[in-house]
């Protein structure tokens, strides 16, 4: 019974779509030529304009195929690659066989650090260390914005009180100082530490906009039908709730992690990065006490920080991407603007007086 109210509802109206006559393309209003009411849909078959075909099941959920997200894939693929092949092929990050301050040459790509360290292995192994504090950070924000956002909205009353109270003080409280005090007061930080205390303080902003949306849902006639129907609560949130948030979901995921690679790197730059490991944070904040920029030795500072730029690229890229599913404007927009423009090039080639057209 819950399923077929739910699919039912599933389709509905566009009603929010602007009429043709509205938009506004390049610049340039439209002609106001037709008297009466304006249809929302300008294309006709009398036009010679064949109109935009519609995306159906699936396809209409998954996002179009575009540059950023084709970009985003593969800036996010490539370090991933680069991340987990390349250690294979390089020696032991840690080994100090080396000599100091080498520049890059055929046999070390990267040169050497202030102790012999291979830099080209470090970045390449320091990759997962930071790619694991970002997973671990992003799940447990994950996690905790479920909570106190799916489940407070859903449940409402008390527990709503309750949860939205906690959400609300972690909200007011400044999350950089309270991940630097924290950091400071360890004295041995292990990467899974710093996860978990970027994962502690990641996810107030991402339950405030769960609980809204949860809210939304409950109302929804296909959940009111499984209450009626007899269905126990965990059930109505992962059946009828949670599959309709998933979108919503993986971008607050990426997000989450993105925030928790540059706060690694940020707090490793400042030395309150993991005791012991190689990230790339660490990388920097060994380049730094060692004056890398005054002595030149840009192939020590520059590779782990553009790799967290390309990978922050990529994810932010793909989280673009993601946000034309969430919200309907955004992947709608682009066909609605281009079925206008292709409707006023055939009016113009009917006859029509470019400069008459634009002066209406």
């Amino acid at each position: 019974m819950a399923d077929d109210t739910r699919e039912a509802e599933l389709v509905t109206p566009a009603a929010d779509a602007a009429p043709a006559a509205t938009v506004v393309v390049d610049g340039i209003a439209p002609p106001d030529t037709t008297p009466g009411i304006v249809p929302d849909v300008p294309l006709g078959q009398d036009q010679g304009v064949p109109p935009v075909p519609a995306r159906r099941g699936l396809r209409a959920l998954l996002p179009r195929r575009s540059g950023k997200l084709t970009a985003g894939v593969v800036l996010v693929v490539a370090i991933l690659l680069f991340t987990f092949v390349a250690p294979f092929f390089t020696q032991d990050p840690r080994s100090t066989a080396n000599e100091r301050f080498l520049p890059p040459s055929a046999e070390h790509l990267l040169g050497t650090n202030h102790i012999g360290n291979d830099i080209f292995a470090q970045v390449a192994y320091g990759g997962q260390g930071s790619l694991m504090v970002g997973l671990v950070a992003g799940a447990i924000a994950l996690v905790l914005s479920i909570v106190f956002g799916i489940v407070a909205g859903y449940r409402g009353r008390f527990t709503d009180e309750a949860l939205s109270l906690v959400t609300n003080i972690m909200l007011v409280i400044p999350g950089l100082p309270l991940i630097i005090v924290i950091s400071a007061y360890l004295q041995t930080r292990s990467l899974l530490v710093v996860a978990v205390i970027l994962g502690l303080t990641a996810w107030p902003g991402a339950a405030i906009v769960l609980r809204m949306q949860a809210k939304s849902l409950r109302s929804r006639d296909y959940v009111s039908a499984a209450r009626v129907a007899g269905e126990r609560t965990p059930r109505i949130i992962l059946v009828e709730i949670f599959p309709n948030l998933l979108p919503l979901l993986t971008a607050q995921f990426l997000g989450a992690v993105l925030l928790a690679i540059l706060a690694e790197a940020g707090l490793s730059f400042l030395g309150l990065g993991p005791s012991g490991s190689i990230t790339w944070g660490t990388i920097l904040n060994q380049a730094s006490a060692n004056n890398a920029l005054s002595l030149g030795l840009w192939w020590w500072f520059v590779p782990p920080g553009l790799l967290i730029a390309l990978f922050g690229c990529g994810l932010a890229l793909v989280n673009f991407s993601l946000d034309e599913i969430i919200n309907p404007r955004l992947r709608l927009g682009p066909a609605a603007v281009k079925s206008v423009r292709k409707a006023r090039k055939a009016g113009v080639g009917a006859g029509d007086d470019p400069k008459e057209t634009v002066a209406a």
